[in-house]
């Protein structure tokens, strides 16, 4: 069975409770993290692309996307 945890204060913290006997074996192999990828990293091959839109497309997306009355 897999438990997750973290390390605090230097010793291992499982996230969930569970009930392990006393003197139980565990084996503890770390996962490295991954730092989170910026979104304007991911839309960097879209950000900019979008043509023929009317000037106030940004302020008034609700009216040109869902037809509601520019406010």
């Amino acid at each position: 069975m897999t438990y997750r945890g973290h390390i605090k204060n230097g010793s291992v913290v499982i996230d969930e409770p569970i009930a392990l006997p006393d003197g139980a074996e565990v084996t503890v192999d770390l996962v490295p993290v991954q730092p989170p990828v910026p979104l304007a990293e991911l839309l960097k091959d879209v950000i900019g692309n979008a043509t023929g839109l009317p000037p106030d497309a940004s302020s008034h997306k609700r009216h040109y996307l869902y037809g509601q009355p520019k406010s």
